[in-house]
């Protein structure tokens, strides 16, 4: 019925896979695996990007359409964040940093932002330090009220493991917790160089604004918090486990935030020996 003979069908049945068949097999294996490991977060952009880095030579439109056959669909989800309160009467800094996102070295910038989280219990706000040059979230703190001790908690985390030797720009919006009193003494005992952004525009505190939607996109908008402590448990893990340790980043040649300090200090070291 087909036009093909008995001999001519068990002799393709019988044929040995091609190189490119078993290739193929090989790399959607492979994209299985990043994709599981990803958390199920990752898109074609990434995964090609390490699949280049571990040698193999595949296009990103390969990649993608791999994924489409076998449903493998990033679950992350886009929504609106909201902001600080900026309506106040403290002093405001100067925008020094100026939307010049670029860093030379680690604990030369940090970002400083606060973003609202979900629970049954009510909200949970997230105050975060980014180090702009590796995009590492050096400090942290998660609590049931946006207060300028819940922000100041964060940076002297912040201060405490980096230990940074030389003078830090750190850059916030013009939020009442940052802009107050308190804050700016503590960023003056820490020898930091204040910076704000200019009023209601978003894009001068961008990359640590960029943390905090992808920590929804990835985790916040995915799963539903009954409390607060549970909330601020899978926060610790998503920023100390994966962000930092585990989530590869293009704006850092792919790779994560802990080994691209890690390979700065690693050259610092080599080129002094």
């Amino acid at each position: 019925m087909l036009g093909v003979s008995r001999s001519g069908y068990y002799a393709w049945r019988e044929r040995p896979e091609s190189k490119r068949a078993k290739r193929r097999k090989r790399i959607t294996k492979r994209i299985h695996q990043i994709f599981v490991k990803s958390r199920r977060l990752y898109g074609s952009p990434k995964i090609t990007q390490i699949l280049r880095q571990e040698g193999e030579r595949v296009a990103q439109k390969t990649v993608a359409k791999i994924m489409r056959e076998n449903q493998l669909r990033s679950r992350t989800v886009r929504k609106y964040k909201a902001t600080t309160y900026s309506n106040h009467d403290y002093p405001v800094q100067e925008n020094v940093l100026n939307q010049t996102f670029v860093a030379e070295r680690p604990n030369q910038v940090y970002m400083a932002d606060i973003t609202y989280i979900p629970t049954d219990e009510g909200w949970v706000y997230l105050a975060s330090l980014m180090d702009l040059y590796s995009r590492k979230i050096v400090g942290w703190r998660a609590g049931a009220r946006m207060t300028k001790e819940l922000c100041i908690r964060a940076l002297e985390q912040a201060y405490e493991r980096q230990d940074p030797t030389e003078t830090v720009l750190h850059h916030s919006d013009r939020g009442s917790q940052y802009a107050s009193h308190d804050y700016q003494d503590k960023l003056r005992e820490y020898k930091m160089v204040g910076s704000m952004s200019r009023k209601g525009n978003y894009f001068d505190n961008a990359c640590i604004e960029s943390f905090h939607s992808i920590i929804k996109r990835e985790l916040v908008y995915l799963e539903k918090f009954k409390t607060r402590e549970q909330a601020i448990r899978r926060i610790f893990e998503y920023i100390e486990v994966w962000y930092n340790r585990e989530r590869v980043h293009s704006s850092i040649g792919f790779l994560t935030p802990v080994e691209f300090e890690r390979r700065y200090f690693h050259a610092i070291r080599a080129a002094a020996s």
